[in-house]
């Protein structure tokens, strides 16, 4: 059991609420939401001469493409997403690393994931509603080819 402050920081989970998003070659953004950062592979089934006997043989595939999804509520004079992915209908999309980090209670980074080769592939409107009194949110959602974990920050 955790008893000194080092130990309960080093030892207990960390919470998801404050982390910090930024998107090469510009500044941290504020998002309220980021989904999608998941490593996964397709599955090659190989049978040989002996699978009549030991069963079909699985192994790891090619890499499947990241899908980043950022949400962000909509704020004046902000047009930086809706730019970023109008410049894909003129065929000049820069494709861009987006970092996010997982910090502490100092707001310093204890895990990043990098988002390597980014491009925007689709911006979603908030849904209107005259009932509701909610903050109007943006959902852009990001491929990318490859994504990197570092636990030190």
């Amino acid at each position: 059991m955790a008893t000194t402050p080092e130990e309960i920081k080093n030892s207990y989970p960390i919470p998801v609420f404050h982390y910090r998003v930024t998107i090469e070659g510009d500044d941290a953004h504020a998002f309220s939401e980021v989904s999608g950062l998941s490593i996964e592979y397709e599955t090659i089934s190989y049978r040989d001469g002996m699978s009549y006997k030991n069963g079909v043989k699985h192994m790891p595939g090619l890499s499947t493409p990241v899908n980043l999804t950022l949400q962000k509520g909509i704020v004046r004079k902000d047009s930086y997403l809706l730019e970023w992915i109008s410049s894909v209908r003129l065929n000049t999309v820069e494709k861009r690393d987006v970092r996010i980090d997982l910090l502490d209670e100092s707001s310093e980074a204890v895990v990043s994931w990098t988002v390597i080769d980014a491009f925007p592939k689709k911006l979603d409107a908030p849904s209107f509603n005259a009932t509701s009194n909610e903050v109007a949110i943006e959902s852009l959602e990001l491929m990318a080819s490859d994504l990197k974990v570092d636990y030190s920050g």
